[in-house]
């Protein structure tokens, strides 16, 4: 049974960059419930903008916490 959670979430662009420089591979945040999620950074790359990404994200994960997919909300 997969797993969803909402996290809101804001990464300027200079944020964003250290991901290309190498520096940066995860996000840590805390979901809409108060619980600490960890996820690749990676996933986010169909958002972001010259700005960064930011907004409300739904990510779900397999009954293993394997990512599966994420949407804006």
């Amino acid at each position: 049974m997969n797993k969803q959670v909402l996290i809101s979430i804001s990464i300027s662009a200079d944020e964003y960059l250290r991901v290309y420089q190498g520096s940066a591979k995860t996000v840590s945040t805390l979901d809409r419930q108060g619980k600490r999620v960890r996820f690749p950074v990676n996933i986010l790359q169909p958002y972001i903008t010259h700005n960064g990404v930011s907004g409300v994200f739904a990510i779900e994960f397999d009954e293993n916490n394997k990512f599966k997919r994420i949407a804006r909300c």
